[in-house]
């Protein structure tokens, strides 16, 4: 089977190298620009470009494409869509790779054109070519050293940074968001490397339901916070927030125009409300994929630091 891979960032490697170190399908990486590095490991480098003006040439180029995976956003994720549909393209997953979609809020300020991209690809649907998002909660590589800008992956989400979500370990500062219940907010999280692995072996799935959850651990945020701690053998220094605390905190920096302090807030907010949790990960029994724990998988990548 020939999959596509829309991306050339730290997620898509990922799951262009699960795929081909796990299963015999044949891979292209769709990129705006040549990457030498990529073409050096092997992989069929393809330029693209996205642009409207481009739709019959982006169609061309999927041609014999069975499966597009994306790890791009906005009107490029929307052509793509279109050109994949035009290339009777069978399967496609948008760049989702959060919650479950159901739980985000309309309007959503960490958008990015999810929701277009998912009612393009109901349309389509309709028309013959299966889709799925998948749900993986809350990326590990947020709390890499370097933050997920350091993978290679979130550079346009503007807050893939060291700290910018709930913990900077390096400074071994913890945000705690505490949901209506009065507890701590729960989150799902798995790694990229087990996001790429999970996707490889869910390519050959005889369905593709609308969502395919997948899950390496799942605790509340005081547990992340504490496996941090284990790790750098100390304690953080710590600050909880309920529901009023964070919309005080998200319009002060509305009043200040701080936009990526908003976006910090809307993540935290986000996190109280269990948008990157969900009870049933239906894609962990239905392949075979042992994902790592948060806390086996903070250890080694903070081991030497």
């Amino acid at each position: 089977m020939r999959v596509a891979i829309a991306g050339s960032n730290g997620l898509a490697c990922s799951i262009a190298d699960a795929i081909t170190t796990n299963t015999y399908h044949q891979i292209i990486i769709l990129s705006r620009a040549p990457k030498p590095q990529l073409s050096a490991r092997g992989w069929q480098v393809v330029v693209v470009n996205y642009d409207e003006t481009h739709r019959q040439e982006l169609a061309f180029k999927l041609a014999g494409v069975s499966v597009v995976i994306s790890v791009i956003s906005g009107a490029a994720q929307l052509a793509l869509i279109d050109a994949a549909a035009q290339a009777s393209v069978r399967r496609f997953a948008p760049a989702e790779f959060e919650g479950p979609s159901a739980l985000r809020p309309h309007p959503d300020a960490l958008d990015r054109g999810k929701r277009a991209a998912l009612e393009r690809l109901r349309y389509y649907q309709t028309r013959g070519m299966q889709y799925t998002s998948f749900v993986c909660g809350i990326l590990y590589e947020r709390f890499a050293p370097g933050g997920m800008y350091a993978s290679g992956i979130g550079h346009r989400s503007g807050i893939g940074a060291e700290g910018d979500y709930l913990i900077n370990i390096t400074q071994k500062k913890a945000q705690i968001p505490f949901g209506t219940d009065g507890q701590p907010a729960i989150v799902s999280l798995t790694s990229a490397e087990d996001v790429g692995k999970f996707v490889a072996a869910a390519i050959s799935l005889p369905q593709w339901p609308p969502e395919l959850r997948m899950r390496g651990d799942r605790m509340n945020v005081s547990r992340l916070v504490q496996a941090a701690e284990i790790v750098r053998g100390t304690g953080f220094e710590k600050a909880q927030y309920n529901s009023q605390s964070m919309q005080s905190a998200l319009q002060l920096a509305q009043s200040t125009q701080n936009i990526q302090q908003q976006l910090r807030e809307i993540s935290m907010i986000a996190t109280a409300s269990g948008r990157f949790d969900f009870a049933t990960p239906n894609l962990n029994s239905l392949v075979d994929v042992t994902p790592t724990s948060f806390q086996a998988w903070l250890q080694e990548v903070w081991k030497d630091r």
